[in-house]
């Protein structure tokens, strides 16, 4: 039996830009190049009534070395995680956290403008609340205001 499953654009596109920021970071660090963004953090994005929701996994950073920033349409997350301690590489059995800079940037929807973004930082979650932009109302458009009447096609004079 099949099961129907609602469609839900802005998860398929968070989706979709995590996979291709993950991607992007990979390459990057494959080609040898000495980069400064040696990680991207997780996000997860919702939708509510009268805003979106994005929050962003940032555990083991403190708020001063976060900055939430809004340019040209897009949200720009960065940052720097330290190393909290050196281990000898005598007990370093596994490396899997990242450590150093990050940045993640997110497209929001056209229309929003700075005054509709807030962010909040608790227990290495950080969420930024995006109020959605009012839509443009459609506007009716009478018929044949112009003076002129259509008969069978053709527009003749009154």
């Amino acid at each position: 039996m099949a099961t129907l499953v609602r469609w839900e654009p802005f998860r398929e596109i968070a989706t979709l830009q995590n996979e291709m920021s993950r991607l992007m970071n990979s390459v990057m660090s494959a080609n040898g190049e000495t980069s400064t963004r040696t990680w991207v953090p997780a996000v997860d994005v919702w939708e509510k009534e009268d805003e979106l929701v994005y929050a962003f996994d940032l555990p083991g950073i403190p708020e001063e070395k976060i900055s939430v920033e809004f340019e040209d349409g897009a949200l720009i997350v960065s940052g720097d995680r330290e190393r909290a301690q050196e281990v000898s590489d005598e007990s370093l059995y596994r490396f899997e956290r990242r450590f150093g800079s990050f940045s993640r940037t997110v497209g929001l929807p056209q229309g929003v403008t700075e005054d509709s973004i807030s962010a909040d930082y608790h227990d290495g979650v950080l969420e930024v609340h995006v109020k959605k932009p009012e839509q443009p109302k459609p506007r009716r458009i009478e018929i044949g205001t112009n003076d002129t009447k259509t008969i069978e096609g053709t527009a003749k004079k009154k």
